[in-house]
């Protein structure tokens, strides 16, 4: 399934794009079958009865829970997630370009739910800020409670997979040793359009990334050079905290980065940020200026 978070008349509903349609539809799924939440994190939360409803909704949808696509606004897929937890150098390329060390265990940090927006809402260049900077990354979105998670049966863990766009104002995030706040301005968390559930996505190492501004490709890489992949990551995060339905881990981005480009790459007010990831769809973004 390919899961979003949709506005009707100001209010969000969880729905799954209808395959039939060739994804240019929407099914409302909570309209569809009243069993199934509203929302994604109650969504996830129901587990896999929720998905089995679902699965069977779209399958058979009733006309009155379909809507266009064209005619909705589509937020981010996970609205305001309980956390975004993200990983910093986890390609060698990209640890190699910041003349930095290859990581020997996961570079964690945070961002907040402030910065989360989705398709077609801009990236909002702070005045305070002359150097944001693009980092395409491939997201993970936790489908059930857990702690102290094996590696082996970490993937069981996983609800399913998104693109995500780690914005970051390189001179606050190289004001201090932590990077957090040149990764938490407002709008910094783009992500979307959907949650691609994790039965789609048979190998998750082995997707395409790229971004593109203008039509001019500044990333390119694919999923399967990771330093930590994502049953790594999960195993070290759950070894410190619980994760639950609903967090969302960044998993790094790949080399191309503006900041460590001749000459230096910044974000400017009439860009258009596009993520590609292989299977999981489209993320773009405009970026515009603070009023």
């Amino acid at each position: 399934m390919r899961l979003v978070t949709f506005l009707v008349n100001g209010q969000a509903r969880l729905g799954a794009l209808l395959p039939a349609s060739n994804d240019q539809q929407i099914v409302d799924l909570n309209r569809a079958d009243s069993r199934i939440p509203d929302n994604m994190i109650a969504f996830l939360e129901a587990g896999q009865p929720a998905q089995a409803l679902a699965q069977q909704a779209l399958a058979t949808p009733p006309a009155a829970a379909v809507v266009e696509r064209t005619a909705v606004k589509l937020k981010a897929p996970v609205p305001r997630p309980g956390k975004i937890i993200c990983l910093g150098l986890n390609y060698r390329d990209h640890a190699i370009e910041s003349g930095l060390a290859i990581p020997t265990y996961p570079v964690v940090f945070a961002k907040f739910a402030n910065v989360v927006i989705g398709p077609g809402e801009a990236i909002v260049l702070p005045k305070i800020s002359q150097e944001v900077d693009y980092e395409a990354e491939f997201g993970v979105v936790i489908g059930k409670r857990g702690r102290a998670i094996a590696e082996s049966d970490a993937l069981s863990y996983v609800a399913g997979y998104l693109p995500f766009h780690d914005v970051s104002a390189r001179d606050y995030q190289n004001r201090t040793s932590q990077w957090v706040i040149g990764k938490t301005f407002d709008t910094f968390g783009p992500m979307g359009p959907a949650l691609v559930t994790a039965d789609e996505v048979p190998d998750p190492h082995d997707l395409n990334i790229q971004l593109s501004i203008g039509g001019e490709v500044l990333q390119s890489s694919n999923i399967r050079h990771l330093i930590f992949p994502v049953e790594q990551i999960i195993y070290h995060l759950s070894a410190i905290m619980t994760l639950e339905p609903g967090d969302v881990i960044a998993t790094g981005t790949p080399a191309g980065v503006g900041t460590s480009r001749t000459p230096k790459r910044y974000l400017k007010a009439g860009d258009v940020v596009r993520i590609e990831i292989e299977r999981l769809g489209t993320l773009e973004n405009p970026v515009v200026a603070e009023a």
